[in-house]
């Protein structure tokens, strides 16, 4: 038998200077440094704002720090118990690991309705399309011996949306989502100062197969009043008439009380806000919360519009009127501002406000 031994072979690329001679000449590969490294994976797994910030505890901890958590959090603002929670979560390297994770509970609710009592239910609500759940569940009971809980009902409704009338529904919806925000005028600290608060309402007028609205707006202070008609009850004449009375009072408006009609929303809301105006709302059914607002809209029905002034033209109507609020704020005395006009009230609050006492001591002699 005939034993032989062989040498380590040689598998190393033999080196050229020049590298016409050896075209396979490899490159070194010089590696990158960890924090380079890092920020590049970061962008790989497009990380979030905050995924990267902790990113640069981590990078801080390895340079900056000298691997000092404690200089790390007081750095950055963190207790070293955030910070060891994501040290641990890195792990050296797993960038991936430094996005929030969801917390949504793995376990959810599940509806316990089945398909069985899902058919019935939509059946009877579709012959008792008007009866609320608990009749439902009365008459479930009735029909097949067996008893299913209002809830229950109540599920099946929404998801199959089983209402008389989805326009109305989707209404009353929207009124009591819109009613939880409301702010009432009595929680209003209310000053008396010109402008600081309006009380605005609305009018309608039946003329034959017409109908016509005047919006009015009177300052709770200074009485000054003022009031347009339009051919519709909308957010968008709202609007125009907040827009209106701002230019004619021609200074800032503090707050605006109004009551909860439907066009006292959304395009009028938007101009209050464009305005920075406070919206305040009456309660319902309670005249009495707006009591100057329907105080004015009895004098202009009984002192003009009683008197033959009713037009359904728009633009006649509110030339005659306009004549006729020039005589309710500048010549008409008002028994509440001691027989004043509106007009004349406020001059006379602007210049009882320039009498300013002196600097001098009321004893010291003027020079």
């Amino acid at each position: 038998m005939q034993i032989k031994v062989f040498s380590k072979p040689n598998i190393t690329q033999p080196y050229f200077k020049t590298t016409k001679l050896n075209p396979f000449i490899s490159t070194p590969i010089v590696l990158m440094d960890r924090p380079t490294r890092w920020r590049l994976m970061a962008d790989t797994f497009n990380l979030s704002s905050i995924g990267r910030l902790r990113l640069e505890w981590m990078i801080f901890y390895e340079t900056v720090g000298d691997g000092s958590a404690l200089a790390t959090s007081l750095h950055f603002g963190i207790t070293p118990k955030t910070f060891y929670k994501w040290f641990n979560r890195f792990d050296k390297g797993k960038v991936q690991l430094l996005e929030e994770k969801s917390r949504a509970p793995i376990k959810r609710r599940v509806s316990t309705v089945t398909f069985i009592e899902e058919c019935r239910i939509k059946k009877i609500r579709g012959q008792y399309l008007h009866w609320g759940k608990r009749k439902i569940a009365k008459i479930y009971k009735d029909t097949h011996g067996e008893s299913v809980s209002a809830h229950k009902v109540q599920i099946v409704i929404n998801h199959f949306n089983l209402y008389p009338n989805n326009n109305e529904h989707e209404k009353v919806r929207s009124k009591l989502k819109r009613n939880k925000k409301k702010n009432r005028i009595q929680k209003l600290d209310i000053k008396e100062e010109h402008w600081f608060l309006f009380h605005l309402d609305t009018i309608v007028f039946y003329w034959d197969h017409l109908k016509r609205y005047i919006l009015t707006a009177t300052d709770h202070h200074g009485k000054v009043a003022y009031a347009r008609m339009y051919t519709t009850k909308s957010s968008a004449s709202a609007k125009d008439f907040l827009y209106r009375l701002h230019y004619l009072i021609d200074a800032p408006i503090a707050n605006v009380q109004t009551d909860n009609g439907s066009e006292f929303y959304d395009e009028f809301e938007e101009a209050l806000t464009d305005l920075d105006i406070a919206h305040w709302f009456s309660r319902p059914r309670t005249p009495e919360d707006n009591a100057v607002a329907e105080r004015f809209n009895q004098t202009i029905q009984v002192e003009w519009i009683n008197d033959g002034n009713f037009t359904t033209n728009v633009n006649e109507f509110n030339k005659e009127l306009t004549e006729w609020l020039v005589e309710y704020n500048f010549v008409r005395p008002h028994q509440a501002l001691d027989y004043m006009t509106p007009i004349e009230y406020l001059e006379y609050i602007l210049t009882k406000q320039r009498k300013l006492l002196p600097m001098y001591s009321a004893r010291t002699r003027a020079l």
